[in-house]
């Protein structure tokens, strides 16, 4: 959503709603009203597009690889400017995964958790990440809450900043609605070692749990959201606003919860999953 946009959707003196609540209600953090973004030109905005696509093949890329796929596609790069770019997008290749935000020294990490944890009941474990949204003409970054055994996605947050108000935003809301977990698992960014985020979770009574570094499987179930909402939304619409963006997702994500089977759920939807339900055509198990 552009500065403009925002400007004219959120009213500063409006007497019964604080920008904070409004900014709520829109799903959009407040630094991200505040902030002024410097834009890239449509040449790097391309290049960022081409890279987000080539990390979901490929997340062990670093800048060297692709800087090379790159140049293999005809375009005159260097290392520098994609390494600029990565760390614009948030694609800062330490780890084996696309590592969305990095970790910050001062903030304190949890031990990993789920280590031999056997995972089938809902509301279990839950697990977060963060991933680039291009758009035709900028970006956005967008965090999903989902819960581990049922694949279901409980809340979500778009904004365009790293900082840590979506994810506390998307967080509160999935623990409103859906009550809390016993585990919450993420990787070690900045965002999720925040005192905001994890003081949400010692408030909630739940017990925290990050990602060792370099084990990049540790997060699959929402690495996996990604790389199907991308292809299957994102990368076949060329969004132009924010707004479109929120519309698009907002219905993919709808249709993944409710319409899209899993074969690891017993052919279930996410939502029948999470709430137990019988899977359409089977035969209804009668109490003897």
């Amino acid at each position: 959503m552009s500065r403009e946009r925002r400007k004219e959707v959120v009213e500063p003196e409006h007497p019964g709603l604080s920008i904070t609540k409004q900014c709520d209600l829109l799903s959009i953090s407040r630094s991200s009203w505040y902030y002024e973004a410097l834009g890239e030109s449509a040449e790097n905005l391309n290049l960022m597009r081409l890279i987000d696509k080539q990390f979901m093949k490929e997340p062990s890329y670093g800048v060297r690889q692709m800087s090379r796929y790159l140049r293999r596609m005809g375009h005159q790069v260097n290392r520098k400017r994609i390494r600029r770019l990565m760390r614009q997008m948030g694609l800062m290749a330490i780890y084996q995964k696309p590592n969305t935000s990095k970790p910050n020294p001062e903030h304190k990490i949890y031990p990993y958790l789920l280590r031999g944890v056997d995972i089938t009941e809902p509301n279990h474990v839950w697990c977060s990440d963060v991933t680039y949204i291009p758009m035709r003409k900028g970006f956005l970054y967008l965090v999903a809450i989902m819960d581990w055994a049922s694949r279901k996605v409980l809340s979500w947050r778009l904004s365009n900043t790293l900082d840590a108000d979506f994810c506390v935003s998307a967080l509160k809301e999935a623990l409103c609605k859906y009550g809390k977990p016993k585990i919450f698992n993420t990787d070690q960014g900045s965002q999720f070692t925040s005192v905001a985020f994890t003081e949400t979770l010692k408030a909630a009574g739940v017990n925290i749990s990050m990602d060792g570094k370099g084990r990049w499987m540790d997060n699959i179930m929402i690495e996996r959201l990604w790389r199907t909402l991308k292809y299957d939304c994102i990368y076949l619409n060329a969004f132009e606003t924010g707004s479109e963006v929120r519309k698009g997702i907002e219905k993919w994500i709808k249709r993944y919860n409710e319409e899209r089977p899993h074969s690891s759920l017993d052919d279930r939807t996410p939502y029948e999953a999470y709430f137990n339900l019988q899977r359409p055509g089977c035969p209804v198990k009668l109490a003897a």
